[in-house]
């Protein structure tokens, strides 16, 4: 981690399992996220994954607890928790996790 040392130590992992018929709407919802999270600055990383079939998941980083909090507290999380009851077959599963190690352009 040459350069980027303790850049990030924390994190969120984020599990959504779509209701059945929902799964392209819960992709665009997380590829819209994209853009919202650009506009935070204590998000570090962001990234939306899809793991399954009808699994998804985001996985964001943030290098302290108030950025992490921020973010919680923004507009994508705000959007998501709107949205669970039509697109999600199940709530969130939230994660907050630290970052042992890291690489990071």
């Amino acid at each position: 981690m040459a350069g980027h040392n303790n850049s990030v130590k924390v994190a969120l992992l984020v599990r959504l399992e779509a209701k059945p018929g929902k799964e392209n709407e819960v992709e665009q919802f997380l590829r819209s996220g994209l853009e919202i999270v650009q506009a935070e600055p204590a998000t570090t990383t962001w990234y939306a994954l899809r793991l399954g079939p009808s699994t998804f998941g985001i996985f964001d980083t943030f290098s302290d607890n108030s950025g992490r909090q921020a973010h919680l507290n923004g507009r994508v999380a705000a959007a998501l928790m709107a949205k669970a009851g039509d697109l999600l077959s199940k709530p969130p599963q939230i994660e907050q996790v630290d970052i042992l190690a890291a690489k990071l352009p």
